[in-house]
């Protein structure tokens, strides 16, 4: 369980500083760029124990979440030039802390007994609705409605999670093998380029037009035959 916890403060501290750099874009003064962060890195678990009233709050029982938010936001003022080329490892960290803030926001919803289906939703709350947050405040269509599969990665290693709980599979194992599934799932979605289908057209909609065109050329084939 340290292990995990050590993802999760390593998650943490990924998210705050996507988030400082965001804000940095922005041109944010110092307090606005803090808070950013803040809400970037916490705001997802923040939301879950509001929603299913568990207290203390995730960061208000566990200082040690604000010290790392603090340090993410400090490194990035002093060496913001120096992080940009690290794109790749923070996005690795940054992936690491999506998978860890699923499974710790199922458990927990679990824990409190919720349903399992409720529980995948707290899950998924915990590890993308900082991200929405910070996208919103900062005036920004939120990354999980736009492009690329994220949310979706989190519910898939969720329901890996309750599938192996189902069969009595170890916590740890279970854990491991679930937050493998999530990681595995964001690093191929980004290397190919993945997304999910968007609702252009409805389907009946394209059924129709390519049963129109089918028939319209069968009759203007049987028309120059006969």
């Amino acid at each position: 369980m340290e292990f995990i916890y050590v993802l999760d403060i390593l998650g943490t501290f990924a998210f705050a500083i996507s988030g400082a750099l965001v804000a940095s874009d922005k041109k944010f003064d110092l307090f606005g760029v803090i808070i950013i962060a803040f809400v970037t890195a916490v705001g997802g678990g923040m939301l879950r124990d509001v929603l299913i009233n568990a207290h203390p709050i995730n960061w208000i029982g566990d200082l040690n979440y604000l010290w790392t938010i603090f340090a993410a936001v400090i490194l990035t003022f002093l060496f913001k030039r120096k992080i940009l080329p690290l794109s790749k490892t923070m996005f690795l960290f940054d992936t690491v802390g999506l998978s860890v803030f699923t499974l710790l926001g199922l458990q927990k919803g679990l824990l409190f007994e919720l349903h399992p289906i409720v529980a995948l939703i707290m899950g998924m709350i915990s590890a993308v609705f900082g991200g929405v947050l910070r996208d919103v405040l900062t005036n920004k269509v939120p990354l999980i409605f736009e492009k690329e599969i994220y949310a979706s990665a989190c519910l898939a290693g969720g329901i890996s999670y309750l599938t192996l709980s189902y069969f009595d599979a170890p916590k740890d194992i279970n854990f491991i093998i679930s937050a493998i599934v999530i990681i595995i799932i964001r690093l191929i979605s980004v290397k190919f380029h993945l997304q999910l289908p968007k609702i252009n057209d409805d389907l009946f909609g394209k059924t129709w037009k390519l049963t129109w065109s089918i028939s319209l050329f069968l009759y203007n084939f049987f028309c120059k035959l006969f």
